[in-house]
């Protein structure tokens, strides 16, 4: 047996410290909604529950006293079964945990910030060769709420974050998104939109919209466009950056154009909840890379006719395509130039179409 406790504290404890080092990423609207999350998590709230805000307020003084008392401190490695682990060695520690139906995340998220997680698992399943693992209750975490990620050629969908990802994507859309999710929760087949009765619904609506995470990854897995180890060097050369954004937004519409990703897997489904859902939270930065769907999008509607979502999946398939290939060639002209801010303002003015 394992002492499940003492492995979800040493864990914890390097969620606290990666938030510690790394809050002044976010912006002050950002921070607020990933500790509104956290908030949320460590109380055991469904992701509609709201507390008393001097309560909420006097917990994010706690927390950022504790933060401010770890800010020098260094990750600490995990004792499993007698013996300790790089805090990063996610493979190693999941053979420990596996047969107690334990999954354990480690990674780097937006920015580099370092990420940790500790769940349950609840399911496990095989898709296209590459095993699913589905866990419920998270027994640590830090700010970020991520609601799938890969990890050792696993996927792993984290029910407990997707739920509080996907409630916050509903209730914070903006105004040119509202049109494509009344469209997704009306193939839903739920016609009262008020927010009662989405709570009711909510279970049904994360069931049906989970599949688009896992599409996701599954073509992000698969799609190699653009070379995981050139993005990986982008990304760690101009963390917090525009470029940053661009080579992730990039890479995320490659994975969602390419023939197993999510856009290819919704039109042979013929799923109109999920491409509801899927045009309803595009980014801004998404809608500016792949200006097709939403136009495509709003002849569906009109038509019912898929070709247009396939011709705009392909099309945008191509501009992904054109600007991975882009991204890597002023990312190595930056290099030769020795000039990152080069880079960037390249990058700003040919993939962003930012003037300067």
């Amino acid at each position: 047996m394992i002492d499940q406790k003492r492995i979800s504290r040493q864990v914890m404890n390097n969620c606290n410290i990666s938030d510690a080092t790394n809050a002044g990423l976010f912006s002050i609207c950002g921070l607020a909604l990933r500790l509104r999350d956290l908030y949320k998590w460590e109380n055991k709230l469904n992701p509609w529950d709201e507390r008393d805000s001097a309560e909420v307020l006097d917990w994010i003084g706690q927390k950022e006293e504790m933060w401010e008392a770890m800010a020098q401190d260094a990750f600490t490695r995990l004792t499993v079964n007698g013996r300790t682990y790089d805090p990063f060695d996610s493979s190693g520690i999941n053979a420990v945990l596996a047969p107690f139906q334990l999954y354990y995340g480690a990674g780097y998220g937006r920015s580099l910030k370092p990420t940790f997680f500790l769940g349950v698992v609840e399911e496990k399943q095989e898709i296209d060769g590459i095993s699913l693992l589905v866990t419920g209750r998270e027994l640590a975490r830090d700010l970020l709420t991520i609601p799938a990620s890969s990890q050792d050629r696993h996927i792993l969908l984290r029910r407990e974050a997707g739920s509080l990802y996907l409630w916050d994507q509903m209730q914070y859309i903006n105004k040119s998104g509202r049109g494509a999710l009344t469209f997704a929760l009306n193939n839903c087949g739920i016609r009262d939109h008020r927010p009662e009765n989405l709570k009711r619904q909510f279970s049904n609506i994360y069931h049906i919209h989970k599949d688009l995470y896992i599409y996701h990854e599954l073509g992000e897995m698969q799609d190699n466009t653009f070379p995981r180890h050139k993005w990986r060097e982008i990304i760690s050369e101009f963390p917090h950056t525009t470029v940053e954004l661009a080579a992730r937004a990039v890479k995320d519409l490659l994975a969602d154009t390419g023939e197993r990703g999510t856009l290819p897997r919704i039109i042979r489904e013929r799923s109109r909840a999920r491409l509801g859902f899927y045009v309803a939270f595009m980014t801004g930065i998404a809608k500016a890379l792949f200006p097709e769907l939403p136009v495509a999008f709003a002849d569906f509607i009109r038509s019912k006719k898929w070709n247009a979502i396939e011709q705009a999946t392909g099309a945008g398939r191509r501009r992904a395509k054109k600007n991975a290939h882009r991204l890597i060639t002023l990312f190595e002209q930056g290099k030769q130039e020795k000039d990152p801010q080069w880079t960037e303002a390249a990058v700003e003015k040919e993939i962003l179409n930012i003037d300067a």
